[in-house]
């Protein structure tokens, strides 16, 4: 993947439909610096909203992963090519999303558990020992929500018997029982309840 190749091309295309790149920027909720690191080369766009910038510049994901419009007579080829990138860049997103889940419970975990010994042993005013707690317990809490988010939007989860790869309901996530990426749900293809593993990828 040639980023420079496929920076150009985006400014090439933002230029052709009259944007600016604070414009651009303004219409995908991002910031201009963002924008300006793509058309440099330093960075590329999020997937998450790459349907949405090629919409905006007229273009389709083949095109904007290939850094290029593309004829009738190279677009399968390429098509094949950027949907494993694709595949990549959804494996790779997933996976830095799920790492950051182990910091953010563990930053957690350890403010709770400072909160609780440092309002049960290291001051003697109670008022000062309900504010140590309450903040510990506030920000555990808050923890806990976000890394159960993390769970379940990065990735799929893969049931044993069909075969099924799915995003659970929030509900569904907080209620199972669970070890490690393996939580036991009922597969809403098969109907089966099982213990289902986290993957990164559709397929």
């Amino acid at each position: 993947m040639d980023q420079e190749k496929i920076g150009k091309f985006i400014q090439e295309c933002r230029k052709e439909q009259g944007f600016t790149q604070a414009t651009l920027a303004e219409k995908l909720g991002i910031t201009d610096r963002a924008v300006s690191k793509w058309e440099t080369g330093k960075s590329m766009p999020d997937a998450s909203i790459m349907l949405e910038l090629c919409g905006l510049l007229e273009i389709n994901v083949n095109e904007l992963l290939s850094g290029e419009r593309l004829t009738m007579e190279n677009y399968k080829e390429m098509a094949e090519e950027n949907l494993l990138l694709m595949h990549k860049m959804e494996e790779e997103a997933n996976r830095k999303l799920l790492s950051l889940e182990w910091v953010i419970g563990y930053t957690g975990s350890i403010t709770f558990f400072l909160g609780i010994f440092a309002g049960s042993f290291a001051v003697t005013d109670i008022w000062w020992r309900i504010i140590l707690i309450g903040t510990g317990s506030i920000v555990f809490a808050v923890s806990v929500w976000k890394c159960l988010k993390i769970e379940q939007t990065s990735g799929y989860y893969e049931c044993p018997e069909c075969g099924e790869r799915y995003v659970p309901t929030m509900a569904s996530v907080f209620m199972a029982p669970h070890f490690g990426r393996t939580r036991k749900m009922r597969c809403p293809k098969c109907g089966r309840r099982a213990y289902q593993k986290k993957v990164l990828t559709r397929e």
